[in-house]
């Protein structure tokens, strides 16, 4: 089954390349049921795939000069404190409820992304010119702990969530929004991967080296793709995808009892 990987890897790294995040919530729920592996096992390797991909992607994104890193590294460093916070409280969270809580939040996700696809902040222009504020830094930190709260708990990158905070609370335009995200992913994803090591989690490393292999190509396709496609069409098309995994993965669960 492992070759699965390969056009699952490419079809996650597209979303995110595009969009600025949703590879882990596409990933988590391919490892666990196309897979086959423990949920627990399958967040920790969605870190690495995430993370890795994420990661490639910001240097096409740093060339576009859509990266705002002085932010970026703001939010993940207050995020890591969140970041720990949920790892610890997933490990004592059951396979079944972590798969049950994903999915809700999937459905959540995907609903408030249908409602705001037509606000888009512009699209391409630079972000607008702020000085730094003690009104500013909060929101960069309460985004950041929130943030890095649901990478450590779901073993997500917080794409799906970074990309609607910064273009409706900090005004970013959608690009930038994306750029940004993708930097923020690859640090998140790092501190969250770092803080389960100790946890005892064994990886197939022929998975999930395969995989992220896979997401990087996909990532830098979704890049080119998302720099060419409108931002709303892609954002709704990603919503739908949610909703139909999402009760999916509801379903399964409740099958499974």
């Amino acid at each position: 089954m492992s070759w699965l990987a390969i056009p699952l890897g490419v079809v996650s790294g597209v979303v995110m390349g595009a969009l600025g995040g949703g590879g882990a919530i596409l990933t988590i729920p391919v490892l666990i049921y196309l897979l086959h592996l423990e949920p627990h096992t399958a967040t920790t390797a969605s870190l690495v795939i995430v993370g890795v991909s994420a990661l490639v992607s910001v240097a096409g994104q740093l060339r576009h000069g859509t990266v705002q890193v002085a932010d970026a590294v703001l939010l993940a460093v207050v995020g890591s404190a969140g970041t720990y916070l949920g790892s610890r409280a997933s490990a004592a969270v059951s396979p079944s409820v972590l798969v049950v809580l994903l999915a809700s939040l999937l459905a959540v996700v995907a609903a408030l992304m249908l409602r705001h696809a037509g606000v888009q902040t512009g699209d391409g222009q630079d972000v607008p010119h702020r000085q730094w504020s003690a009104a500013h830094a909060a929101r960069i930190a309460a985004i950041g702990v929130a943030i890095g709260a649901l990478t450590g708990f779901f073993g997500v990158g917080g794409g799906f969530a970074i990309v609607p905070a910064l273009t409706l609370v900090l005004h970013y335009p959608v690009r930038h929004a994306v750029g940004t995200s993708l930097l923020v992913i690859a640090l998140n994803s790092t501190t969250a991967f770092l803080s389960r090591i100790g946890d005892g989690v064994d990886l197939d490393w022929s998975i999930v080296g395969t995989f992220t292999a896979a997401a990087v190509v996909g990532a830098l396709v979704g890049g080119a793709l998302g720099r060419r496609t409108s931002p709303e069409r892609l954002s709704r098309a990603f919503a739908i995808l949610l909703l139909l995994v999402a009760a999916y993965m509801l379903v399964s669960s409740v099958l499974s009892r």
